[in-house]
């Protein structure tokens, strides 16, 4: 039985040579050289092959090589088929890291001082201490626990809002459609976290900018679907929304006429919050498979019924 890599040739091959390594009695193949495709049991890819029961009939696993699986048409797959979302030590210290530059950029208003380097002005601007900047955190899973968790150790305080109850020391959680506008209502820096889902497609809109607080920051790490671009430039423009990090957008690459580019109160990184690891991923893949193989849950495995 064989494991298939569908990825960029560097990351495959350090997947190939760990994975091998950990688990000699695997056979591991690079996409496309599959000696025996009734042998694969095993994908790991970004997107899906559009004849993957075809291809591959015999698959039991489909791992997505990032943290999402939204970029995967999971109508399509098969019945009997698990999908498994990359769950690795360097996704989540690539989103601790990014998220804690983002609140401080906004917390410190550092967009304000790169547009007074541009004209030659040297001007000091107040700023309040952490304790009193409370932070939201909408999504509560592998990515956004940690994230909050750090924030709360750097100072700020937090809060963090999930489809589902979560109790977490030290930071006040809210849960559900009835509790969105109070945790909105706190919150004066918000990052979205939350996974791609009908549900939360276009959360990231005019409703929800307006009840924030006037002035509020964005940080948007979720996925671009949830943003309602023309709603933020708008919030922007009148001051509802203060300032914000945008890293993930729809379209990507981000269309060079889109407003977002030149505004003063947006920076804008291109989808790098976090990245999948080569290494600790791999190792992640390594502990899955021997997870499946013995009969135990994997790490990561996706309700297919919601998406996440």
């Amino acid at each position: 039985m064989s494991f298939v890599i569908m990825t960029r040739p560097d990351r495959a091959a350090v997947w190939k040579r760990v994975i091998t390594a950990g688990l000699p009695e695997e056979t591991v193949e690079i996409w496309p050289d599959v000696a025996d495709p009734e042998a694969v049991e095993f994908l790991a890819a970004w997107t899906m092959p559009d004849d993957l029961i075809t291809l591959y009939p015999n698959l039991k696993v489909l791992f997505s090589v990032g943290a999402g699986v939204d970029q995967l048409d999971l109508s399509r797959v098969p019945a009997g088929v698990q999908v498994v979302r990359m769950i690795e030590p360097g996704l989540t210290e690539g989103m601790v890291s990014y998220t804690r530059y983002a609140v401080t950029t906004i917390h410190r208003g550092m967009l304000r001082y790169i547009a007074q380097q541009r004209t030659a002005t040297w001007k000091a601007w107040p700023y309040p201490p952490a304790s009193e900047v409370t932070v939201g955190v909408m999504g509560l899973g592998e990515l956004g626990l940690p994230v909050a968790q750090d924030l709360l150790g750097a100072g700020y305080a937090c809060r963090g809002w999930a489809r589902s109850r979560r109790e977490v020391d030290g930071i006040e959680t809210f849960a559900g459609e009835g509790e969105l506008d109070a945790f909105l209502s706190g919150t004066a820096i918000l990052i979205c976290l939350l996974p791609l889902t009908p549900a939360t497609a276009g959360i990231l809109s005019a409703s929800l900018f307006d009840r924030l607080p006037e002035g509020a920051g964005l940080v948007h790490c979720g996925r671009g679907g949830q943003l309602v671009t023309a709603d933020l430039i708008a919030a922007l423009d009148r001051g509802r929304i203060g300032a914000a990090v945008i890293d993930v957008t729809e379209p990507e690459p981000l269309p060079p006429e889109s407003a977002l580019w030149s505004h003063p109160n947006v920076l804008i990184t291109p989808h790098i919050a976090s990245m999948t690891q080569a290494e600790t991923s791999a190792r992640s893949l390594v502990d899955n498979i021997a997870r499946y193989r013995s009969g135990r849950a994997m790490r990561g495995a996706i309700d297919l019924t919601v998406g996440y």
